[in-house]
């Protein structure tokens, strides 16, 4: 690729390679598949695909297209995530938009000589919808992707990261060509602003704002940072980005740069996001070889250039002075604010910081203007959220929704409802930051000031289903668990405080505890959230409160009964085996400490002092005989 001259030649190559993506994103269905004559399939190379063996079915693809004769009309191209987890490997052959689910290496032969030889969709590899069971063909009518709308995520699943010419055809850096020549610093700023884009890290502060106190501050060296360091158990919203369409954040960090007066910028990433930083490094590549990162940019005279630095896992780095401090080779440790990054940031050097998906939302707010963002979710949420569902739920992936959409319509018309048909419990956003929610708050709308009314918040994304099986005490004591061990120590409140309150939880589910423990409890999380020195300190005890406020009744159980109501906590649990027993032997062949006695064909025992309560027993007995209280 040659260096991009200007504005006017990006257009072009644009406009030139737009040919090659366009039939993507066109999601209705072009004509019978007898009467297509050039196809493109695509394959989901998102990290739960991939580790499906995506990449053998891509290969199997190519060699079929090869024996069949087809090179020069059937291209495989990998692309980011689909968001589909559930239903992976999948892939989608354009422009009929055929979306194949569970596609094994071993049916690529079946798909070239059936779907593209002979025109004939491959019927039992589409999605059969549980309800209806009926086959849907197109992936716009499944209704997990219904009520999608893909704005941060608009090029996973659809171009091929590691293409340039595919990138550019998407329209990846027009919106640092339009801000370039057509925009002040000021004008960025208050584009932005104007969407009303909150920042998709946690803390939702406005996006502009942010940028217009780093615009305001004194300073002949400005940095930008992309915190790319995702931590929260279950999240994966910033990787698949990354991976996806890392040209999305690239392009934002640079308009960052112009609008705030930067012109270097760092991604902070983990080191366990391997794939994320290989396709960062071809992105940022490709755009410095293009021109369209390093020094006159397009050239209108903008430098701007982007390095990336690598987080060792720790979680508290998230936070933005703690990261802040890594990228500078001290510990990864909060500091007090004021001053905030945007005035005294990296190396004491005004600072923008925003997550992965802030940036991701960037560029089409530029292209397509803030009054079509802010058109979008609700008045105080403008834009969608992108939301990695996991847990007791049918359909878990990834999407992205319109804010002020409902859990009632994430949870069971995207998600599917809760496996196995049982009854939904809780809900839990925001990772260790957040709380659960109770499934009578079903309608409330995704926004983030009314998740935090009730105890919870929006976090970076993650969304934890939960179901009647799923202790509530003992999803506190796990959140808690991870935050004792990710704190950094450096205050006494989450140092100790935490430590304490994990051990409060830990009597509570072996059934040790009192009334006045649960009054303690409640007691030490407000100190807590009211006198530690960051973000992870201050939200630790929120899945405590949460879950204290809404299901109280399950730790009076624990403290009062001595009984885990959903028996999970270990130590509360009595196994026993009763008169259906049929003496097969089962029971005591299964576990693993030798508790179980008893004869062929006579009834067994269960020695309670042996009895390690690990459930092999309960599990292995073919007629139910085993009771648990």
């Amino acid at each position: 690729m040659e260096r991009i001259k200007d504005y006017n030649n990006l257009l072009q190559l644009k406009e030139k390679y737009s040919k090659l993506v366009n039939l993507r994103y066109n999601t209705e269905s072009m004509g019978n598949s007898t009467e297509v004559k050039e196809r493109q399939i695509l394959v989901c190379g998102g990290p739960g695909c991939k580790s499906a063996n995506s990449y053998k079915i891509m290969e199997k693809l190519n060699e079929e297209i090869k024996k069949a004769g087809l090179q020069e009309t059937t291209k495989v191209v990998m692309t980011g995530c689909f968001g589909f987890c559930s239903e992976g490997p999948v892939i989608e052959i354009v422009p009929e938009h055929v979306f194949y689910v569970k596609v094994s290496p071993e049916d690529a032969e079946e798909i070239i000589k059936s779907h593209i030889v002979e025109g004939k969709v491959v019927d039992r590899l589409l999605y059969d919808a549980p309800e209806t069971k009926e086959r849907i063909k197109n992936k716009k009518d499944i209704p997990f992707y219904k009520k999608q709308v893909k704005i941060a995520l608009r090029n996973c699943g659809v171009i091929d990261p590691e293409d340039f010419e595919e990138v550019l055809g998407s329209g990846a850096y027009t919106a640092l060509g339009k801000v370039l020549t057509e925009m002040t610093p000021e004008e960025t700023v208050k584009e932005v602003t104007d969407s009303g884009l909150r920042g998709r890290g946690g803390g939702g502060f406005p996006t502009g704002r942010k940028w217009q106190t780093a615009l305001r501050a004194k300073g002949d060296i400005k940095y930008v940072i992309c915190n790319a360091d995702e931590g929260d158990p279950g999240a994966f919203m910033d990787r698949a980005i990354l991976e996806g369409d890392p040209h999305s954040v690239l392009e934002a960090m640079a308009i960052c740069g112009y609008a705030t007066g930067s012109n270097q910028g760092f991604i902070y990433i983990r080191a366990e996001y391997p794939l994320a930083v290989q396709r960062l490094k071809i992105a940022i590549a490709h755009a410095e070889e293009a021109g369209l990162l390093g020094k006159n940019i397009l050239g209108t005279g903008f430098d701007f250039s982007i390095e990336i630095k690598y987080g060792a896992g720790a979680f508290v780095c998230g936070e933005a002075t703690a990261l802040i401090h890594s990228i500078e080779g001290q510990r990864g440790e909060p500091t007090m604010k004021p001053p905030r990054t945007s005035e005294k940031g990296l190396w004491q050097r005004p600072t923008c910081v925003n997550n992965v998906e802030t940036f991701a939302n960037i560029a089409p707010i530029i292209n397509n203007g803030a009054a079509w963002y802010s058109s979008i979710g609700t008045a105080k949420s403008a834009g969608t959220k992108v939301f990695s569902l996991a847990g007791k739920i049918n359909n878990v992936g990834l999407v992205e929704v319109p804010m002020g959409i409902s859990l009632k319509e994430i949870i069971y018309e995207i998600g599917g409802g809760i496996k196995d048909g049982k009854e939904l419990k809780a809900v839990q956003t925001g990772g260790p930051s957040g709380g659960c929610i109770p499934n009578s708050f079903i309608d409330i709308p995704i926004e983030y000031d009314t998740l935090t009314e009730i105890g919870s918040m929006m976090g970076s994304g993650g969304m934890i289903v939960l179901d009647e099986d799923n202790c509530m005490v003992d999803v506190a004591k796990f959140y808690l668990e991870f935050t004792v061990d990710e704190s950094c120590g450096k205050c006494t409140p989450c140092r100790v405080g935490n430590k304490r309150l994990l051990e409060l939880l830990n009597k509570i589910t072996e059934g040790k505890a009192t009334e006045e423990d649960l009054v303690n409890m409640e007691e030490l999380c407000h100190t807590i959230r009211d006198t530690s020195l960051c973000g992870l300190g201050v939200s630790a005890p929120n899945p405590v409160l949460s879950t204290l406020q809404y299901f109280r009744e399950e730790y009076q159980a624990h403290v009062n009964e001595k009984t885990c109501p959903a028996k999970v906590c270990k130590t509360l649990l009595h196994y026993e085996i009763t008169d259906k027993c049929i003496g097969c032997t089962k029971c005591a062949r299964w576990c693993p400490v030798g508790a179980i006695e008893g004869t062929v064909k006579e009834k067994h025992v269960i020695d309670i002092d042996k009895c390690i309560k690990c459930g092999a027993c309960y599990k292995a007995c073919p007629v139910k005989a085993i009771t648990i209280d």
